[in-house]
């Protein structure tokens, strides 16, 4: 297949088949409902071949304009070597506009977006499997409707953008939960079904207790289930992931264009991602 026989289009609800195709020959975990979501939130790009499949997608997803996440960057391995990541890349940029960027790299993608000034900022460890027996958490409480928009006040200073997207699509497909004081929230953590099962993330939390408490409260109820936590090396608590039975299985690197400059720090801080494409 030469390059010349790639078109770049838009990427919309229709590519989603072809796309679930492409990740199933990378053994990605994602459903098609789980590139649905992405797609919600974002805009995006597909290389489609002369027989209108898909070969190649990208999306953005924008928090706000406090940044846009690069993700679900994926090329047909017939293809690669031919410069078609780096024109799906270069769409990305148009569509992010003036936002500063974010991704999570594999291996594979480093080189490239080395290349276009992407500079790394942590290590993102992947951690799934079937928890191990776990007791309720004390202080840990399902959170309601009500509570979404202290969430999202809270997810913000912490991450640093504007999520609100995010928590919203996140409350239409999973549940909160919430640790108080005096009345307030002062974290919280989401699950949604997810790949083999569900997903644990965002958890924002002011401390490596809240988090653990944060992520127990929901395995607690799901001793036969199977679950994933993307974590940065950085928080701490990946080693109790492992002790509780989840297994580090791979992850990636977080990178970002241009360099963070270093913020303040917030009172709370990310403990895991919604998932590695989203942040």
């Amino acid at each position: 297949m030469q390059q010349a026989e790639i078109e770049l289009q838009d990427f919309g609800p229709d590519h989603i088949e072809g796309a679930v195709a492409l990740s199933r020959q990378e053994n990605w975990p994602h459903r098609p409902q789980d590139w649905q979501m992405a797609l919600q939130l974002s805009s995006g790009a597909v290389a489609l071949d002369d027989q209108g499949r898909v070969a190649g997608a990208i999306l953005v997803t924008p928090y706000g304009w406090d940044c846009a996440m690069i993700n679900m960057v994926i090329v047909d391995r017939n293809v690669r070597g031919k410069g078609l990541g780096r024109k799906l890349m270069e769409q990305a940029f148009t569509l992010a506009g003036d936002r500063p960027l974010r991704l999570v790299a594999t291996a594979d993608g480093m080189p490239l977006y080395q290349k276009l000034g992407f500079v790394p900022s942590g290590t993102i460890l992947q951690h799934q499997g079937k928890v191990a027996e776990l007791g309720m958490p004390d202080g840990v409480e399902a959170a309601g409707a009500g509570d979404l928009p202290e969430i999202k006040a809270l997810d913000r200073d912490a991450y640093g953008a504007n999520r609100e997207a995010l928590i919203d699509a996140l409350a239409e497909r999973g549940q909160f939960a919430v640790i108080r004081r005096n009345g307030a929230i002062e974290a919280y953590a989401a699950i949604r079904p997810f790949g083999r099962g569900e997903v644990i993330g965002p958890v924002i939390a002011g401390s490596a207790l809240e988090a653990k408490a944060l992520i127990s409260f929901f395995a607690a109820t799901r001793a036969d289930a199977f679950l994933r936590v993307d974590t940065d090396s950085r928080t701490g608590i990946a080693d109790w992931l492992q002790q509780v039975g989840l297994s580090h299985v791979g992850g990636g690197v977080a990178m970002d264009r241009p360099s963070k400059k270093q913020a303040e720090q917030a009172k709370s801080k990310v403990y895991a991602l919604a998932n590695q494409a989203l942040g």
